[in-house]
């Protein structure tokens, strides 16, 4: 009996299936790849499969300005790690949104960037940080595709369910985005200055220290909830 899965897992509608196998030269080609990342390509990659294709001719969702369309791409690996620069080439070499689903060893693991078209130069996009589910059995059951209006609407859903914050009232992806990278690097403080308390030896700087380190924490609270 397949196990439940995770809400990113989504079951794509049939009619959006391109199922179109994407050789890793036109990547290189597109993306202008140095040779470190052609050997990645070649260690880690066995598969590129362009899997869904979900627009507005294909899922009858309208386009929204930054999401025309979403891509969905399907990567076998031949390793368990993939170098997320690889992820970086092949979101650089395609000018639209793209999840990907990657596959090794009987697991699937779903990852996605938030890409947008950059503000003073809309043929440019901006990626922010990868977000990523863990890895389940491939044959995990799925979800059905969230209900939305528009294709910004779908990506927006598809993207929440992958970072584990939990979304504030109104806020919208790209202020969420933002509080992601916050806590990360709020995360490195507490993790810093917590170092520098357990190597101090003076009583009266490990007082100070401390204080620091509980605002920091609080400041990490705020920020996560």
């Amino acid at each position: 009996m397949s196990q439940p899965t995770h809400p990113a897992f989504i079951s794509y509608p049939k009619q959006a299936t391109f199922g179109c196998n994407l050789p890793k030269n036109k990547i290189y080609e597109h993306s202008g790849a140095n040779t470190r990342l052609k050997d990645l390509f070649v260690e880690q990659v066995e598969q590129i499969v362009w899997q869904y294709k979900l627009a507005p001719e294909t899922i009858n969702l309208p386009a929204k300005p930054g999401v025309p369309e979403i891509q969905v791409f399907a990567i076998q690996l031949k390793t368990p790690e993939l170098d997320l620069d690889v992820l970086r080439c092949i979101d650089g070499a395609v000018q639209f949104p793209i999840v990907f689903e990657l596959s090794f060893d009987g697991q699937t693991q779903v990852v996605a960037a938030y890409k947008r078209p950059n503000e003073s130069d809309a043929s440019r996009w901006v990626l922010s940080d990868y977000f990523a589910t863990a890895w389940r059995p491939s044959n995990a059951q799925r979800v059905a595709m969230p209900l939305v209006l528009d294709l910004s609407g779908l990506y927006e859903q598809v993207l929440q369910r992958l970072i584990s914050l939990p979304v504030r009232p109104q806020e919208s992806l790209a202020d969420l985005v933002a509080r992601v990278e916050k806590v990360a690097s709020k995360q490195r403080e507490v993790e810093k200055m917590a170092g520098k308390l357990a190597k101090e030896k003076q009583f009266n700087r490990k007082v100070e220290i401390n204080a620091t380190l509980r605002r920091l924490k609080i400041e990490l609270e705020q920020l996560s909830s």
